[in-house]
């Protein structure tokens, strides 16, 4: 008899294939208290130098077979690079006289608790973990599973898989990836959409009911999991399989043309963008510009922040990559965790709630003025937009754009031309920005809601603690009305609104979205033709019965339960 489990649909697909359950890795210190401290120092060190070894050889694999480096390698390397965390493990084991094995994991500890100070990251818990488990491997003399080990294909079937993991994957063997654990922002998540594997994350149990004698139907796009399939089941998903292949061949048609809905509404659809090197995959992926270009990531090199001139080498990079499109980037948005040179930093009881985005960029202009400057030097090369994260009051913003005027000037005063007609703008992230929207719309060009905080703040939910998650509801109408409040006061004002995050991928959503008048979707770029073939057939007047009815509901199930009901064309696959 089959067994269905419901998840986070990860991308890429529909498979059928035998399942492969790859273990937990959850190794532990046995002791606490150290004999030598000497001795255990010395292992330390040793550990830290042949993890760093083992990384770049990681590196360099995953960057031969991605054709770039990955931001979850580089960050991992950037953590065991920098001096201050290394000396921040010697000072504990020191300190207090522990073992090398019991230091790593309280060194895990402070790291994962400063890191939810950048709570925009979607990589950083699941970076520290691997590093911890493998500082632990080496300490103990005890392997880690690997999917590496994989011989034949299979459904890669486990608690959770690290970032190290999926890079080291063979993508002929791996036929779908399933684990307990992630969410849509995982780096998992976000990395098996980017390897076009079927994945579905978030089962909450899958590894408690397969084994390697079974055979699994993964649907990556609706998050489903079957596990031992009926042969009903089987052809039912082997049909499904073959019409998504079909869909994604006649969607490559639509890259040529404007996206518009059938009542003649031009929206653009632009890509999400984490490093230089994807513009390659986004230019061909039918993107009409970049929506989100996310900076923290890349100026982590050597565990240092890159200098104005290596910035404006890669932003120049990507704006004559795509002349004609806007390039939206985002400023660093980034918690003083992030700043490895203060690993001691602390930032109170509520460090979502701390120094972050722009408030650090506004703190440390030294961070923030390079980057301006280069961004505005790389804007001769392209239509490239500036956008500032996490921004709650208008003086914060008043004070963002006059730095931006004063880099303009004194770049100026150099001789270096800069256009004119640089946009700049901001994320609308806080109840505070959503509020007073209509008063930021004097200083801002455009807006960008980021739908993953917002919802967080919104419903005062820590969107990594298992507990509340659930009541983060993207759906719910109190979130509706304020992305609503927010459109139909910056068009009141001439200002244009883009979306990202999850919901602007959240196929119930978009018809909402679309219906509101949003200007621009911001999606990862395997979203894109999709999105673009299911705007155009619908009518935004024609949806405005509908809106209406969304917003009067009282949470995000009637919400869902409407639109599904509603346009049952496009939700049918989901319902069965």
């Amino acid at each position: 008899m089959s067994h269905t489990l419901n998840g986070i649909a990860a991308g890429g697909g529909i498979t059928i294939a035998p399942v492969y359950v790859m273990g937990a890795s959850s190794l532990a210190a046995p002791n606490k208290v150290a004999d030598d401290e000497n001795h255990e120092a010395e292992r330390l060190r040793d550990s830290f130098s042949l993890i760093n070894h083992d990384l770049r050889q990681i590196g360099d694999q995953a960057e031969a077979e991605f054709g770039r480096p990955i931001m979850t390698i580089r960050t991992l390397q950037t953590v065991i690079n920098d001096p201050a965390v290394r000396q921040l493990a010697m000072d504990m084991l020191i300190e207090n006289h522990w073992t090398a094995e019991w230091t790593v994991e309280q060194l895990v500890d402070r790291l994962q608790k400063l890191s939810t100070i950048a709570v925009s990251s979607p990589f950083w818990v699941g970076v520290v973990h691997d590093l911890g488990q493998r500082l632990l491997s080496h300490l103990l003399q005890e392997p880690i599973p690997d999917v590496a080990n994989l011989d034949h294909r299979a459904v890669v079937i486990a608690h959770s898989i690290s970032p190290t993991q999926v890079v080291r994957l063979d993508r002929q063997l791996v036929a779908a990836l399933v684990t307990d654990e992630g969410g849509a922002t995982s780096h998992f998540s976000l990395l098996s959409e980017e390897l076009a594997i079927p994945s579905v994350v978030a089962t909450h149990g899958v590894t408690k009911y397969a084994h390697d004698d079974m055979v699994a139907i993964v649907d990556g796009i609706h998050g489903k999991v079957i596990l031992q399939p009926s042969p009903q089941e089987i052809d039912q998903y082997q049909k499904m399989a073959g019409q998504y292949a079909r869909e994604n061949s006649a969607l490559g048609k639509l890259k040529h043309q404007e996206t518009r809905s059938t009542d003649g509404q031009r929206i653009r659809i632009a890509a999400n963008m984490s490093l230089p090197d994807e513009i390659n995959t986004i230019t061909h992926s039918g993107a009409e510009g970049v929506g989100l270009f996310r900076t923290e990531f890349m100026l982590m090199e050597d565990a240092r922040f890159a200098s104005e001139d290596a910035q404006f080498a890669i932003y120049k990079q990507v704006a004559t990559a795509m002349p004609e499109r806007l390039i939206v980037v985002r400023t660093l948005d980034i918690g003083s965790d992030k700043l490895v040179q203060d690993a001691s930093y602390d930032d109170g009881n509520n460090p979502a709630l701390g120094l972050r985005g722009l408030r650090l960029g506004l703190a440390h202009q030294e961070l923030l003025r390079p980057q301006i400057r280069a961004l505005l030097r790389a804007a001769t090369y392209g239509k490239i937009a500036i956008m500032f994260p996490m921004v709650t009051t208008l003086a914060e913003f008043r004070q963002a754009r006059q730095i931006v005027d004063e880099e303009r000037q004194q770049l100026t005063d150099e001789g270096i031309k800069i256009p004119d007609n640089v946009q700049v703008g901001m994320m609308v992230e806080t109840p505070a920005a959503v509020t007073m929207i209509d008063q930021f719309a004097q200083y801002a060009d455009f807006f960008s809601i980021g739908s993953n905080d917002l919802a967080q703040y919104l419903f005062a939910v820590d969107r990594t603690n298992s507990q509340v998650v659930p009541l983060l509801q993207t759906l719910h109408p109190a979130m509706l009305r304020s992305v609503l409040h927010v459109i139909r006061q910056a068009h009141h004002e001439g200002k244009w609104v883009s979306l990202c995050g999850n919901m602007a991928a959240l196929h119930v959503a978009e018809p909402l979205l679309l219906a509101m008048g949003l200007d621009e979707f911001s999606v990862p770029s395997d979203h894109i033709l999709p999105l673009r073939h299911l705007i155009s057939g619908l009518s935004v007047r024609q949806l405005q019965p509908l809106l209406h009815q969304a917003l009067a509901l009282e949470n995000a199930n009637e919400v869902e339960q409407l639109i599904k009901h509603s346009l049952p064309e496009l939700y049918q696959a989901e319902q069965n």
